[in-house]
């Protein structure tokens, strides 16, 4: 047991050695440069790199064939592996690394490669010619790059490009604050959703999908449980341009095939999977966004619970996700803790009739520091159209609350994660309360998986009636019902909380000022003008 102890730790460190020498060579691109433009510098060449290792090896294969020709591309296309032309190949951009075109000479290698490529179309950065990006240190991260194999079969069997990929989102995340978070969730998070809702076989969506996280977790869920990766279709979307590019690469990059629409696009205003219904959502969508474009959405067909306010995203993400899920279907996805207790604008009803329609599963209470992004304390919500199919137990009429907050060890001053041991506490709880047999516990004397029978633990866990969540008001925060402080602040920090409230109150001002003028006008016309 101690030799598998050193053996482990002996590995995070050369692991964690890897990944701070290339982040050290890649902050060097930094210059002034924001990280928002540096990490498509970086993360572009690294993908480079990796599909030429790929190409390499299948290369040297083909060239120890007789019967084979190394230039054939449908060689490569048979195997799944990118088709890299000659004048885009590593090789040839490391010997140019030095030469001041070594820009132009990525950029057109960037363009030659989604030629032959088509999966790869409007997805690889090519702007590496560009006169503020520093040439000599553009040669110094080749020159680093070109030093570590990335997609070589061990490489690829250890899944080392993921692994940087996952390690430069994080770092991006951190240094880029709100604006890194919106496209990275941290991966214990990620990982306490895919353990919960297990998407082991169906349609896997996620309508704001970022850097693609929520999928890649998947896939290694289903692998680490010896599972077909081939019985998930995906399906994802994602606004902002620049990282629904980084979604395409970072699937591209573990071949996992995915339906994110042939564009970036809003969610909202142009739902590229209109008709999708799903067996398992995941998501973070953006906390609290008052910019959502609500007003041009009043009679949506998705507002089944009632209509989301103007100033605030959270309910309208909420029914969004419901809309999307097939009958037996669930959703996990993160909000701001203000999500369980807001009656603003109208809120609170919205919360109330989707508990009345009895979808809310399961709440969890996050601890604070989990994100990179916003200092804003989290929560799980999980969403379930199956709280009564037979399967497992019936649910019906119940939620089951857990309060998390004491979980997860800091990593960092600013910075806490939740650990292996704290994702198995919560998701075990769960699947007990479901009636799900654990796939790590033994068989009993049926030749079914035995589990734990599920029993409430105060200060951790509740399952509640929709009665008891009617007598607390319709809130939803776990504190209320598994018996911690009766009342707790949403966390939202007071900067923030009296700017959204601000452009709430300036948004009733402008309502209020327009209903005057139309009393009046209406006066007038009876004439007792004022």
């Amino acid at each position: 047991m101690e030799k598998k102890k050193t053996t482990k730790k002996a590995n995070n460190s050369a692991k964690l050695e890897f990944e701070q020498k290339l982040w050290a060579a890649a902050d060097k691109m930094r210059g002034n440069m924001d990280s928002s433009e540096y990490k498509h510098v970086a993360l572009g060449l690294i993908f480079l790199k990796y599909i030429s290792d790929a190409f390499n090896e299948h290369h040297a294969k083909l060239t120890e064939d007789k019967l084979s020709d190394p230039e054939d591309r449908d060689e490569y296309i048979a195997e799944n592996i990118f088709w890299v032309p000659q004048d885009a190949r590593w090789s040839k951009l490391q010997a140019e690394a030095k030469l001041p075109t070594i820009g132009k000479a990525i950029d057109d290698a960037m363009v030659a490669i989604e030629k032959e490529n088509p999966t790869l179309k409007g997805v690889l950065p090519k702007d590496y010619n560009r006169p503020q990006l520093d040439k000599q240190r553009l040669g110094g991260l080749i020159d680093i790059i070109g030093t570590i194999g990335l997609g070589d079969a061990d490489s690829r069997s250890k899944d080392i490009l993921g692994r940087v990929y996952e390690y430069f989102l994080k770092q991006f995340a951190s240094r880029e604050g709100k604006k890194g978070g919106e496209f990275y969730t941290p991966n214990c998070i990620v990982k306490l959703l895919v353990e919960m809702i297990e998407p082991y076989k169906g349609r896997v969506y996620d309508p704001c999908c970022g850097s693609a996280g929520m999928f890649v977790q998947s896939e290694k869920f289903i692998q680490s449980h010896n599972g077909r990766i081939g019985n998930i279709a995906i399906y994802g979307q994602e606004s902002n341009p620049t990282t629904w590019r980084l979604a395409k690469m970072n699937l591209a990059i573990r071949a996992i095939e995915a339906n994110l629409g042939g564009y970036a696009a809003d969610s909202f205003h142009n739902d590229l999977h209109k008709d999708l219904k799903v067996d398992f959502l995941l998501a973070n969508p953006p906390f609290n966004d008052s910019d959502w474009g609500g007003e041009r959405l009043r009679d949506d067909v998705r507002w089944k619970y009632g209509v989301p306010p103007k100033g605030n995203a959270n309910y309208a993400w909420v029914q969004h996700f419901i809309h999307h899920l097939a009958p037996k279907g669930i959703a996990g996805f993160v909000l701001a803790n203000g999500s369980m207790s807001s009656n603003q604008s109208g809120e609170g009803k919205i919360r109330q009739s989707i508990i009345e329609n009895d979808i809310v599963d399961c709440m969890i209470a996050l601890p604070g520091q989990l994100f990179y992004g916003t200092a804003i304390p989290a929560c799980l919500w999980f969403v379930s159209r199956s709280k009564g199919n037979g399967k497992f137990r019936d649910r019906r009429g119940e939620t089951l609350f857990i309060d998390a907050r004491k979980l997860g060890v800091l990593i960092d001053r600013v910075h806490r994660e939740l650990t292996d041991e704290d994702i198995s506490r919560i998701a075990k709880t769960y699947h007990a309360w479901r009636g799900q047999p654990q796939r790590d516990a033994p068989t009993v004397g049926t030749g079914l998986r035995a589990y734990p029978e599920y029993e409430d633990i105060p200060g951790f866990c509740k399952s509640a009636t929709i009665e008891e969540i009617e007598s607390h008001g319709f809130v939803l925060t776990p504190g209320r019902y598994v018996g911690a402080e009766a009342i707790e602040d949403d966390g939202e920090p007071f900067d923030e909380k009296m700017q959204r409230l601000t452009s709430q109150l300036k948004e009733q001002f402008k309502e209020s000022a327009k209903l005057e003028k139309e009393i009046k006008k209406n006066l007038g016309r009876l004439g007792y003008g004022i």
